[in-house]
């Protein structure tokens, strides 16, 4: 935990390691004012403020950190203690976003059920209950898919071996797909590129989540359920592999996989 002793004149005087650590604080130029020290001035706001406890962005550190202040030992003293509470904040930006994107995912193909099924009550011509009843198939294998796919990350989250190691022709592969394969110091790089519209730079980082979509418009036959690539990443890093992508120089994208050593030998 971090933790600083600051003066009534709002400068502090002491930091313990954690402090120095995450601020970069050289003990030899404390006392120092706590803006020069932290460079956050959402702290200095914090202090002044009094409040016992409380949560501040750094936005020169781009962290988030949850504060509480108590009297130091001398009168007109503070001492302030932060947690670093970042990750927290994001896991729980990822299971809000899930549960909406599930939520999205499941609701139309329940909708599409429900409406079905209120049709087939108003007993249709024979020519068309064929159709309802197709309909209802379709509905019920897309909401089977996510929920085989959910179990699949699941079972990959908690370390459970959900493949079964296997033996293919790497020659074969490549010469029926935009697949490269080339050898590198730290194992072997695989690259497959797809030949679609490509996708902007400012997704790259998110497109391996679960339930994220670039394009939310597509209908779901096209575009899947945003599930793919999540499984793709948590099976690459079983293998203690990565998995990153960027845009192909000739249109559409590459995604590389970067195996290591043991995966090539251990089969």
């Amino acid at each position: 935990m971090v933790a600083m002793l600051i003066d009534r004149e709002q400068r502090v005087v002491a930091a313990n390691e954690a402090a120095r650590r995450y601020f970069d604080i050289d003990p030899a130029q404390l006392p120092a004012s706590l803006i020069e020290v932290t460079l956050e001035g959402n702290l200095v706001s914090a202090l002044r403020a009094g409040v016992p406890e409380g949560e501040n962005d750094l936005v020169h550190h781009r962290r988030t950190v949850r504060s509480k202040l108590v009297p130091g030992p001398r009168p007109g003293e503070t001492l302030m203690f932060l947690t670093d509470v970042t990750e927290l904040r994001r896991l729980e930006r990822v299971r809000q976003e899930f549960v909406a994107n599930l939520v999205h995912e499941l609701k139309t193909p329940i909708t599409s059920l429900r409406l079905t099924g209120e049709s087939l009550f108003r007993e249709p011509p024979a020519k068309d209950r064929r159709w309802f009843a197709e309909r209802l198939v379709r509905e019920a294998d897309l909401i089977s898919a996510i929920i085989d796919n959910l179990r699949q990350l699941a079972e990959l989250e908690s370390g459970a071996p959900v493949y079964e190691s296997s033996t293919f022709d790497v020659v074969e592969l490549i010469e029926q797909l935009d697949v490269v394969v080339q050898p590198e110091a730290s194992g072997l790089l695989l690259s497959v590129r797809d030949r679609g519209p490509g996708i902007s730079p400012e997704h790259w980082q998110r497109i391996f989540e679960r339930f994220y979509k670039v394009d939310r418009a597509r209908p779901r036959e096209a575009g899947g359920f945003g599930l793919g690539l999540a499984i793709t990443k948590h099976l690459v890093q079983t293998l203690g592999a990565t998995v990153s992508t960027q845009a192909a120089e000739e249109g559409g994208q590459v995604f590389t996989i970067m195996l290591p050593p043991h995966v090539l030998t251990d089969a």
